[in-house]
């Protein structure tokens, strides 16, 4: 193992709590910086987003996503997918709202490790609250690569917007 994997290695994942130095995260994307430092702890106790964070030491923030229930319109599906669903106008799902990696972190594994750590999120809650599938919505290209190298696959009525079949989050974990 190379020793910037190492440090991603040894990275513990939390809720957002007020240990957590948000003032110095940065990414270097404006808004998601700005979502963090501002917006997420009252997303939080507002109960319409879920912060985790990865952290080396319990202050610092290496990257973070949030998590929130959502929903889908079944016509946005692929019809292989939308097939196998109940017919009803919309499909519960789980968005990962944001996901963000501090630039101090970049390379060395980071993004995987939160995406990861998210999908088992979402398939634990989907056995408690009904998920069919995980939406993400790519910022750009790169982003958008990124979330394909692992199955996302793109709706079809919403520009950027991808998804992944609990189903398929279920075999990752087998």
């Amino acid at each position: 193992m190379t020793p910037e994997k190492n440090a991603a290695a040894n990275l513990r994942f939390e809720l957002l709590g007020a240990a957590h130095d948000r003032a110095a995260f940065s990414c270097g994307v404006p808004a998601l910086d700005h979502y963090l430092r501002k917006q997420a702890g009252q997303d939080v106790r507002r109960r319409v987003a879920a912060a985790f964070v990865a952290t080396p030491d319990g202050k610092t923030i290496a990257g973070y996503y949030t998590l929130s229930q959502h929903s889908v319109d079944l016509g946005a599906m692929p019809e292989e997918f939308a097939a196998k669903l109940p017919k009803y106008p919309l499909v519960p799902a789980t968005l990962i709202g944001r996901l963000a990696v501090s630039v101090s972190f970049r390379g060395q594994g980071v993004g995987e490790l939160l995406l990861m750590d998210a999908l088992h999120r979402c398939l634990g809650g989907s056995r408690h609250v009904a998920s069919a599938a995980v939406i993400v919505d790519a910022k750009d290209e790169n982003v958008a690569a990124f979330y394909a190298k692992y199955g996302f696959l793109e709706l079809q009525k919403v520009a950027k917007r991808l998804f992944l079949p609990m189903a398929t989050v279920e075999v990752l974990f087998r």
